[in-house]
């Protein structure tokens, strides 16, 4: 009996059906690269009815032109070369051209087609890979977004490091004198809104202090606070500091690195020292601050920023502004809110409390529970000017605190006259009782004679080793033991 399959007929009908049931496009090509056949889902892609596509050369009429427009050259199209020299030819980065002028991404291959063994021609198989492409651009966006995420984390991480490593002058405002409550106030006012505000005084007056007190009364306060130090920055890597750069923007780039604008975003931004901005940086940040945008260094792409700027500065800008080295339009961009911060001898008042602060801080830090402020220290510490204001007074206080007698006694150790005082204006009045600070020469060997005397008994007539005389006077053993001997200094003195 004869096997059913060997004498089942070939039906032509079956491969149009398959042609026609298929979800990818299929056409036909003769060796002279002219349409045989196009299957409906061929049609539909392309736009194009079956006559309008069978017998016309298939390169012409929807491989004409690359993605961008320039020329295909027939005699570069993979598709023919199938049919030329008998190979596969796959296909993944091109496009083809609709009937409407539009094109779409395609994946092809080209089969050749062999007719008694020789070459007859060529079928292409093609899909419309739009929504693939689009998905993977959608992927590569975000993995790039949970990158520059990644690199935003890693650099808000170092800067938390680095602001904890960052002892601030002073933990909170202390004092109640005029000039402080108008500071305090001015706070109270801008805080709320996200107008730019510009503090000023002297170095020392706690500038960082009211601009952290306005971010956080701020409706930005749970955001970061991101602080930059201009006066720290080297000229040539302000751009970088504040905007960023990608690697291999410049020798030692070798990774991308966020901003501290970029970091701010959607907080506040503390620009302390403003006025050490280089000049050609000034109109990148003047940019920044009237449109938000800005490009990190190396990169074409322009960037966004939501951030409320807080300056501060030691200098006169406006005397900078005739100096020509600050621009006016910047200057007029930063002082939209300003904030004066009166120097600590304009506000004398508030010294005691503020000695009575940093006093319990050096107690906790510097482990001297029995440390304690006379009312001779604050009189002392009232008595003197201040050059230094409030981070002197700080760093006195602590001084004084390590170099405490045994009983906890505080020894105020200030300069002769750092700020136009004299050595007798620590005590209040030279000893003849003049307030002038102009002494004699008498006095000044009466002022030495019981500066020295004060240091000996508070170390117990120690003269050197630790936490001896001579330390707490800050000279070397054998001056102070030249001294004693010249001023006819004894225990019973």
């Amino acid at each position: 009996m004869a096997d059913d399959d060997t004498d089942r007929e070939f039906d032509p009908r079956l491969t149009e059906l398959i042609l026609e049931a298929a979800g990818e496009g299929v056409y036909g090509l003769d060796c002279d690269g002219m349409t045989t056949f196009v299957n409906p889902a061929a049609s539909s892609m392309l736009g194009f009815d079956d006559d309008e596509l069978v017998g016309q050369p298939m390169h012409a009429v929807l491989h004409h032109s690359h993605a961008d427009g320039s020329h295909y050259p027939r005699e570069e199209c993979p598709i023919y070369a199938a049919f030329r020299d008998g190979q596969v030819h796959t296909v993944t980065n091109e496009v083809f051209w609709r009937h409407d002028g539009s094109s779409f991404p395609v994946e092809y291959t080209s089969t050749p087609i062999h007719r008694d063994g020789e070459l007859g021609g060529a079928v292409v198989v093609f899909r419309d890979v739009t929504i693939r492409r689009r998905a993977e651009r959608e992927l590569r966006a975000a993995l790039e977004e949970v990158r520059e995420l990644k690199d935003r984390l890693t650099a808000e991480n170092e800067y938390l490091q680095e602001e904890i490593s960052t002892e601030h002058d002073f933990h909170q405002i202390v004092g109640d004198s005029a000039p402080i409550l108008r500071a305090l106030q001015a706070v109270e006012v801008v805080a709320p809104t996200d107008a730019t505000t510009l503090i000023t005084g002297e170095t020392g007056t706690g500038k960082e202090l009211i601009a952290r007190a306005v971010h956080d009364r701020s409706e930005r306060r749970d955001k970061p606070l991101i602080k930059v130090n201009c006066a720290s920055i080297p000229r040539e890597l302000f751009e970088s500091e504040f905007f960023g750069h990608v690697r291999g923007a410049f020798t030692g780039a070798v990774r991308d690195r966020v901003g501290r604008f970029e970091l701010a975003d959607r907080g506040s931004i503390f620009l302390d020292e403003v006025g050490e901005i280089p000049i050609e940086m000034q109109s990148k940040l003047l940019r920044v601050l009237q449109e938000g945008n800005f490009e990190r260094l190396g990169e074409p792409r322009t960037r966004s920023v939501d951030v409320r700027v807080i300056a501060a500065t030691n200098r006169d800008l406006e005397a900078e502004v005739a100096a020509g080295r600050f621009r006016e339009d910047l200057y007029y961009r930063l002082n939209v809110f300003p904030i004066p911060l009166a120097p600590l001898r304009n506000r004398l008042g508030d010294i005691p409390a503020l000695a009575a602060h940093f006093v319990e801080l050096a107690r906790v830090r510097l482990n001297r529970p029995d440390v304690r402020l006379t009312n001779a220290n604050v009189g002392a510490l009232q008595a003197y000017e201040w050059p230094g204001n409030v981070r002197e007074l700080q760093n006195c206080i602590e001084r004084a605190t390590i170099r405490a007698a045994p009983s906890g006694a505080l020894n105020v150790d200030l300069p002769d006259s750092a700020g136009g005082g004299s050595a007798a204006g620590i005590a209040g009045e030279s000893p003849s009782g003049k307030t002038g600070g102009i002494l004699s020469e008498a006095e000044m060997r009466d002022l030495e004679r019981a500066n020295t005397l004060a240091g000996l008994e508070a170390a117990d007539w120690k003269v050197s080793g630790a936490g001896g005389a001579a330390e707490l006077l800050n000279m070397r053993p054998t001056t102070l033991a030249s001294r004693i001997k010249k001023l006819g200094l004894s225990r019973s003195s």
